[in-house]
C-alpha cells in the first residue's frame, strides 16, 4: 500500500534515497519513512501559512523559528532548577597529574633493577628541579602522555589503579609524590597539578551551561509536542506513526 499524506505520496525512490541517513538507526527504514513524512508535513504547514517553498529547508527552518519561539530561561528559572535538583550538581573528588612511565622488564629481574634506578635517578632530579618534569617526561616517559610532557589530565577516583590513585590524592596539588609509585604498568615519577575537593558545584560556575541546557531541553519538548500535534491532525496511509 502507498504511503500518503494528506494525500501526498511517499514514494519507494524516496525512502531508499533517504535510507543513507539513518544507516545506524535500529530501524533505517521506518527512520527514513518517519523523517519523509514529518518533512512533509511541516513543508505542507510551510506552504498553508504563505512562506516560500521554492528552498524547503529555508521554508521549514521559517516555520520552526516562528511556531517554536519560546522565553529563554533566566538567572532566576536557572536557580530554581538548581535549587530543585542539588544531586545533579554535585562533583566527586578529582585531580590533574602528569606522570612520567618506566616500563617492567616482563619478568627480568635485571631489567626491573635497571629501570627502577633510572626511575630513581629521574625523581631526584625532578624533586631538585620540579621545572624540568615535562622535558623530562618527554625524553624518558613510555607512555604516550610523554609528548605532552606527561600530562594525563583530569580524573577522578576510580579511574585510575590503586596505587597510582592512592598516591595522587595523598599529595597536595603542586607537589611531586616523594617516592617512586610502582603498579602493573612500571614505576611512575608522579607530579600532581591540580587536587578538587568535590563537592557541591557553586551556580555561578554552571548557571551558563545550565541555562543553555534548559534551553535545549524546552526546544526540544515544544519540537516533540508540535510535530506530534501536526501528525495527529494529519490523514497518513500506508504507515502508522505511532511510534513517533
Amino acid at each position: 500500500m502507498a504511503i500518503t499524506v494528506n494525500g501526498v505520496e511517499i514514494t519507494e525512490a524516496m525512502v531508499q534515497a533517504e535510507l543513507a541517513n539513518h544507516a545506524d538507526a535500529p530501524s533505517p527504514r521506518d527512520a527514513a519513512i518517519q523523517q519523509l513524512i514529518l518533512h512533509e508535513l511541516l513543508l505542507q504547514k510551510a506552504k498553508a501559512s504563505g512562506l516560500d517553498t521554492s528552498n524547503e529547508g529555508q521554508a521549514i527552518g521559517a516555520l520552526l523559528d516562528k511556531e517554536l519561539a519560546f522565553t529563554p530561561a533566566d538567572e532566576a528559572t536557572c536557580l530554581a532548577f538548581y535549587n530543585d535538583h542539588p544531586e545533579q550538581f554535585r562533583q566527586g573528588e578529582s585531580a590533574t597529574a602528569s606522570h612520567i612511565l618506566f616500563p617492567l622488564g616482563q619478568g627480568d629481574d635485571v631489567a626491573n633493577m635497571l629501570a627502577k634506578a633510572k626511575a630513581e635517578g629521574v625523581l631526584a632530579e625532578v624533586q631538585a628541579n620540579p621545572s624540568r618534569f615535562a622535558d623530562l617526561a618527554r625524553e624518558h616517559s613510555t607512555c604516550p602522555s610523554g609528548q605532552q610532557g606527561g600530562n594525563l589530565g583530569q580524573f577522578g577516583r576510580g579511574q585510575m589503579v590503586p596505587e597510582f590513585e592512592q598516591a595522587v590524592f595523598s599529595t597536595e596539588a603542586g607537589q611531586i609524590t616523594p617516592n617512586l609509585v610502582e603498579t602493573q604498568f612500571g614505576y611512575h615519577v608522579i607530579q600532581v597539578n591540580d587536587r578538587q575537593s568535590g563537592g557541591q558545584l557553586a551556580f555561578e560556575d554552571i548557571k551558563e551551561r545550565l541555562g543553555q541546557y534548559l534551553n535545549e531541553m524546552a526546544g526540544r519538548q515544544m519540537m516533540h509536542e508540535y510535530l506530534s500535534k501536526l501528525v495527529e491532525e494529519a490523514k497518513i496511509e500506508g504507515y502508522s506513526m505511532s511510534a513517533q
